[in-house]
């Protein structure tokens, strides 16, 4: 595994982060694919034991309960792990029983609670709160970090204007800055490179990307099939309008590693390595932890990344850009 710096963060992470979407109690969310604790604990250990030092899981995942079992299965490494997670923006009823800062103070304790841990080292603002002035929230973000509860702060689906205005005003008023963007990145979704992608270079803003792998598009060749593919109904609502384009760059991926005797897994992360921090790599088994970290060491040359990049086609917004979810809600 190799390491690296959290954009200006103090924060040293290992390149590949992984994602506890997976992990939780499946009666207790939106996905019935989920993993219970002994599993999850398995999972973790065989990542940590690999060397994946950096986590990401939220409030919104499995009801709390994946925030739950990632604090249980890193109890006894809580002094080296990284923990991430994600606070929800308010929403529905709660715009009107809290304050943006009220709802941040609370989303953050239950989190600290739920994760069993006096500290988070990156709280994240899960998309664009619509609902708080981007003042309320860096102010708050920052009394969480003057507190000790926090160590940096990021933020996740937002555009780049968005992005940067958070951050132009944490630096005129000497609040902590975002120092990190979880966005949707991969070789089917590469809208971020139009100006995301350039803001973090230019800021040392990290990228840390979910969605690596496509929801298991990108790791298994045509026709396989997994049980995560066949039930979550959310990645389909982002990756089945473009199916057939993507269909194309699938293909390459499962040429690409067939000629290097890899993974299909290696291929793809491999790519998004040549372009963020560490991309957020979801699994539900050991073996999907090693061809991770596998990737972490595979090195494309430009004529292999050019034939991986040149069928893409320009994509619409997909997920929480797309569904607008988020947005004020009316008086």
């Amino acid at each position: 595994m190799k390491y690296t710096q959290l954009g200006n963060s103090s924060l040293e992470v290992s390149r590949i982060c992984l994602g506890c979407m997976g992990f939780g109690k499946a009666e207790q969310g939106m996905h019935k694919w989920t993993l219970p604790y002994e599993d999850t604990k398995k999972i973790i250990d065989h990542a940590w034991g690999s060397g994946i030092t950096f986590y990401d899981t939220a409030m919104a995942y499995q009801g709390g309960t994946s925030e739950e079992f990632v604090g249980r299965a890193l109890k006894d490494v809580r002094d080296r792990a990284v923990i991430a997670t994600k606070y929800s923006p308010r929403m529905g009823e709660m715009v009107e029983q809290y304050t943006g800062r009220e709802w941040i103070e609370k989303c953050l304790d239950d989190s600290l609670r739920r994760l069993g841990t006096d500290w988070i080292d990156l709280y994240i603002m899960h998309s664009w709160d619509y609902n708080t002035p981007v003042y309320e929230s860096m102010a708050a973000l920052n009394d969480a970090v003057k507190a000790g509860k926090v160590r940096a702060v990021g933020i996740s689906n937002c555009y780049a204007w968005q992005l940067a205005k958070a951050n132009a005003l944490a630096e005129q008023y000497g609040f902590a800055p975002f120092v990190s963007i979880q966005s949707h990145y991969n070789l089917l979704a590469r809208e971020d490179e139009r100006e995301l992608r350039n803001l973090c270079r230019e800021d040392n803003i990290a990228m840390t990307p979910y969605s690596a792998l496509a929801a298991g598009r990108l790791s298994r060749k045509p026709g396989e099939t997994s049980k995560r593919l066949e039930l979550d109904a959310y990645a389909k609502f982002k990756y089945d309008a473009t199916a057939e384009a993507d269909q194309r760059i699938i293909e390459r991926v499962a040429e690409l590693a067939e000629q290097k005797s890899v993974s299909m897994t290696e291929i793809s992360l491999a790519w998004l390595l040549t372009k963020v921090t560490a991309p957020v790599a979801g699994a539900t088994k050991t073996s999907h932890i090693d061809g991770a970290v596998k990737a972490v060491d595979l090195e494309l040359t430009e004529d292999e990344i050019q034939y991986l990049e040149e069928l893409y086609v320009p994509h619409a917004p997909v997920g929480v850009l797309a569904t607008n979810a988020w947005r004020k809600q009316p008086k």
